[in-house]
């Protein structure tokens, strides 16, 4: 294990990407090097050349992933004066590795760009060994296939990236609705307890504790409001970064009658009654009467083709009260509920409302919510 352990360390030290360049470098350079002093020991100078150019075009691809099109034209450039001089016969190593970093370390459009001029510059370097348009294939493919080959490599990393940030963003969406779920069960209940503890002691007390009565008053009316700046916070957490328009003004029971002839348009007949004496609701609310609404005639039209859909706004003293209902096909009991039905669920426990969905004894579907109003 301890081997394994030296061994993966040093591949992943190996891996970084300045320790892998430099490696890359002394590596390719190194044995340029050393064929180039056995070779001339040998007095073959030509070949001697031809290792010293290697040597050199190896030197640019230290900063190939800093800068890969100032490399990859550095690295062209001296493969060309190499065979426009007769000292090497063929395209390098030194300059495929520059094409590759084009393609993996530059967006598409300044590759394609780099590959074409890069394709040119070979091509019109081969014409004198070999006359003719044929002379452009070999570089075209010489040179679209190491930065493609690059391209096709950023794909998917940018892909594998993309992944990872939506699994996290996803992590983090879940972990806040979880953490307002247990604030709303464990915060939300006892301060409640507590409101109704202190109400109830104050109404029970004898004439003549004004100063407790007053004590106990004010304790209730700071609990009523401790709890619904808690609701607001936890909506807040709820609501999915940028995903949620609900923070726009748009968004709300005075938009209801819109949203109807929206269904209306879609091929939903539906009708709404607004009973009760219309008032304005906390923020919190009135979001959650138009996606309670919203969503429900979103799943008559889904699951209930042909149906009609009729919405019920009952304004009440201490509560609003939202049901919607439609004559479609009953839905089997015993289902899993969807994510439209669990969000109205959550929408309207935060809310500290009471949320009841299923399907109608004589067919059809009914979504019934009631929410509380807190009082001052």
């Amino acid at each position: 294990m301890r081997l394994v352990r030296r061994v993966t360390a040093a591949w992943r030290f190996l891996m970084r990407p300045r320790v892998f360049d430099t490696a890359l470098v002394i590596v390719l350079a190194g044995g340029a090097c050393a064929g180039m002093i056995s070779v001339l020991l040998q007095d073959h100078l030509d070949v001697a050349m031809g290792a010293a150019l290697f040597m050199i075009t190896s030197f640019p691809l230290l900063v190939r992933r800093s800068r890969p099109v100032h490399v990859a034209a550095v690295v062209i450039t001296l493969d060309i004066l190499g065979i426009g001089f007769g000292v090497v016969t063929a395209n390098s190593l030194p300059g495929a590795i520059a094409l590759y970093s084009v393609g993996r370390y530059t967006p598409g459009r300044t590759a394609a760009l780099t590959a074409g001029v890069a394709a040119l510059a070979y091509g019109a370097a081969s014409q004198p060994a070999a006359p003719g348009p044929g002379a452009l294939v070999p570089a075209v493919v010489y040179v679209l296939v190491f930065v493609g080959l690059g391209q096709f490599v950023r794909a998917r990393a940018e892909l594998r990236e993309r992944e990872r940030r939506e699994t996290a963003d996803n992590a983090v969406r879940a972990e806040r609705r979880r953490i307002a779920r247990e604030l709303h069960d464990v915060v939300a209940h006892h301060l409640s307890v507590i409101n109704a503890l202190v109400g109830g002691a104050r109404a029970t007390l004898p004439p003549g504790h004004e100063v407790t009565r007053e004590a106990l008053s004010g304790a209730e009316g700071t609990a009523r409001q401790a709890l619904a700046e808690m609701r607001q916070l936890l909506y807040v957490l709820r609501a999915d970064d940028g995903g949620d328009a609900d923070a726009s003004t748009g968004v709300g029971a005075a938009r209801l009658s819109a949203l109807i002839k929206e269904a209306m348009t879609a091929g939903l007949p539906t009708s709404l009654t607004v009973t009760g004496e219309v008032a304005p609701l906390p923020t919190a609310v009135d979001h959650a009467v138009y996606r309670i609404v919203q969503e429900a005639l979103t799943n008559t039209r889904r699951h209930a083709s042909g149906a009609r859909a009729s919405v019920l706004l009952t304004y009440r003293e201490s509560a609003v009260e939202v049901e919607v209902v439609d004559d479609g096909v009953a839905v089997p009991p015993g289902g899993t509920p969807g994510f439209g039905l669990n969000g109205m669920a959550e929408r309207v426990a935060l809310c500290g409302g009471e949320l009841r969905t299923g399907p109608r004894p004589d067919g059809g579907f009914r979504v019934h919510a009631l929410i509380p109003l807190e009082q001052s």
